[in-house]
């Protein structure tokens, strides 16, 4: 062999050797030993283990920790809105056993920001459908469960028994922690008369949002028109945001009760709240969208 074709083959091994693309290295990427870790190039860590998404994710990098702001929140810092999409269960589609919720959550950009995983007793799931309380393990990109988002089981309510939200015993509420053991804001329904309302608590329980649904929610396939719920200040005096429920598509709406959403805030709001919005999303979804498929088939 000549020698100008042996610095070009040993070019070409070396090129093999280096990672796929600039600034996303794959799940699972290890580099090569002996090899320095180069600029641009992030090893991704592996799912996580709550139940993650399989495929190939591309991940939001974690911002550095400050003062006051709970573990795992610092990514809610850089954003203003948020992508909620519940993932499909082909159990669900074919057999109608409900099974799991599982959602991603990802920014404006596509990148995922936290994966959330229901914990809930498979009898509730079955017999008290939508109505059954559950736990929601929100976790970062390193598997780590940065907020808990708690539901008790109410027996009594029902997405259209707004009046008697008035009652504890009857109105639905969440409880949102961050780190899992330190409470750090409440949601929970009120007394209307025509639409759904909310109320975003901090940890000492004073009201700090309140959320207005529509008057009319359709649900179903035929509904091709996004939803909204409008987040206001404490006293109602001005629009600070909204949770909205997008249409799917027609087939996706059919089939599965899988929903997407869309989450809205200003930049500068407390993190803790902006995690509160976020469960938020898990109680609107479960009272008003999670049955679709199961009242479709029957």
């Amino acid at each position: 062999m000549s020698a100008p074709q042996q610095p070009q083959q040993q070019q070409q091994q070396q090129q093999q050797q280096q990672p796929p693309a600039v600034g996303y290295a794959g799940p699972g990427y290890q580099q090569p030993q002996g090899q320095p870790m180069q600029a641009g190039y992030a090893p991704v860590p592996q799912q996580p283990q709550l139940g993650a998404p399989t495929g190939q994710v591309v991940w939001m990098n974690k911002p550095a920790a400050f003062p006051g702001c709970p573990p795992g929140l610092e990514y809610l810092t850089q954003v203003d809105q948020l992508l909620v999409h519940q993932q499909i269960e082909l159990l669900e589609v074919f057999t109608n056993w409900e099974t799991k919720n599982k959602y991603q959550v990802k920014n404006s950009m596509g990148q995922q920001v936290y994966f959330a995983a229901e914990e809930s007793d498979v009898c509730a799931r079955q017999c008290c459908g939508p109505q059954r309380g559950f736990v929601m393990h929100i976790t970062d990109n390193l598997g780590a469960e940065v907020i808990r988002v708690t539901r008790q089981f109410k027996c009594c309510a029902c997405p259209g028994c707004y009046c008697m939200a008035g009652m504890d015993c009857c109105a639905h509420e969440l409880q949102i922690e961050a780190p899992p053991g330190s409470v750090i804001a409440y949601v929970k329904q009120q007394c209307s008369c025509l639409e759904p309302s909310y109320v975003i608590q901090d940890a000492g329980r004073k009201t700090v949002l309140q959320i207005r649904g529509p008057v009319c929610i359709c649900q179903g396939p035929c509904c091709t028109w996004d939803q909204e719920f409008k987040v206001y200040s404490a006293d109602m005096a001005h629009e600070v945001g909204k949770i909205s429920k997008q249409w799917s598509g027609f087939i996706r709406e059919y089939f599965t009760d899988a929903d997407n959403f869309g989450v809205s805030f200003p930049m500068d709001l407390d993190v803790k709240i902006k995690a509160a919005m976020v469960g938020a999303v898990f109680l609107i979804d479960f009272m008003f969208f999670e049955n679709n498929q199961q009242n479709q088939n029957n």
